[in-house]
């Protein structure tokens, strides 16, 4: 865990220059306020991108365990109909 953290203060304090960065470049209020709009946004619609690749998969993954759950429940009721005929099939030897 301890490479976890220091991976993410590594990137936190990118984050925190580069925002610093931008805040006392020497360029107009208003073409700063735009790079920061602009950024945001990527970084907006990268975040949307990444959270709908998760939420995909998570609902494909949840279809198929589904499926699956729904043809093993089949293949025993199958198994059990398959013993319930074999058990009165040997009541009925004797």
């Amino acid at each position: 865990m301890k490479t976890s953290t220091t991976i993410l203060g590594i990137l936190g304090a990118a984050a925190a220059g580069a925002a610093i960065g931008i805040l006392f470049a020497p360029d107009k209020g208003s073409n700063t306020r735009k790079k920061i709009k602009d950024k945001s946004k990527d970084y907006s619609d990268n975040l949307k991108t990444k959270f709908d690749g998760v939420v995909s998969k998570i609902t494909s993954n949840g279809k198929d365990i589904i499926e699956e759950g729904k043809s093993k429940l089949n293949q025993v009721k199958e198994d059990f109909n398959t013993l319930k005929d074999d058990v009165k099939t040997v009541k009925s030897n004797y």
